[in-house]
């Protein structure tokens, strides 16, 4: 029994553990952010909205250095030529970015206008990040979404870039979009499936002892008698 309850409380442990790390990268299934249009546009700049509204990813294969502007128009995140991927530690949203939420707290060596602190964050040439300029960031339905069954231009966006030494504005638009039923939220689906299947783990061990058990002291007889020690 010592053994099941291990089992148990680690599928717990487990499933507590799964479901917030799926919410963190969860999109608000009531909204849909869409890119309308990069302008200029430059070949082998990407942009594309990941799980509904939750994010933006860059990719640059263009050979050029891309920089993605802050909320204050500061220099944020930087993709070079090579691929090489830099966050700048003294832009106030390096740290406002830092979930859907943005309850980071900026400190006082981060605002515009101060010297770039580039630190390197991967070198796949691409980068993916909360922008809360795409997403709704309150928690009370927005005053033009006046009926929920219908989909609802929000408002339209802006993300600032700049691409080699060309200024380049990503634009797009926040949509309500009515879910097309109730139904668990994702993440606490994933959480629940974990648990369902370390605990279907758990029975097995369970059937397994009080088979051990159960079994006729004949047959266990019988398996070491033909057991030699030497």
């Amino acid at each position: 029994m010592s053994r099941l309850r291990l089992v148990v409380a680690l599928s717990a442990l487990f499933a507590l553990a799964v479901a917030p790390t799926a919410l963190a990268h969860q999109g608000n299934p009531n909204y849909r952010s869409v890119i309308d249009q990069v302008s200029p546009k430059f070949p082998g700049v990407r942009l594309q909205v990941l799980n509904l509204d939750d994010r933006l990813e860059l990719q640059n294969t263009s050979g050029k250095t891309v920089v993605v502007k802050g909320y204050q128009g500061e220099p944020y995140a930087r993709l070079l030529g090579d691929g090489t991927v830099e966050v700048n530690h003294n832009s106030p949203a390096f740290y406002l970015n830092n979930d859907r939420t943005s309850t980071g707290t900026v400190p006082a060596n981060a605002k515009p206008g101060a010297t770039p602190d580039w630190q390197i964050v991967d070198r796949a040439g691409s980068f993916q990040w909360h922008d809360h300029r795409i997403h709704w960031m309150s928690t009370i339905t927005p005053k033009q979404v006046t009926d929920k069954s219908k989909r609802t231009k929000v408002f339209d966006w802006k993300v600032p870039m700049q691409v080699g030494a060309t200024k380049t504005n990503v634009t797009g638009t926040l949509f309500w979009q009515p879910k097309p039923g109730g139904g668990i939220p994702t993440g606490a689906l994933i959480g629940l499936v974990a648990l369902a299947v370390l605990g279907l783990g758990a029975v097995v061990v369970v059937r397994r002892r009080r088979g051990a058990l159960d079994e006729p002291d004949e047959s266990r007889e019988s398996a070491h008698a033909g057991t030699e020690a030497w």
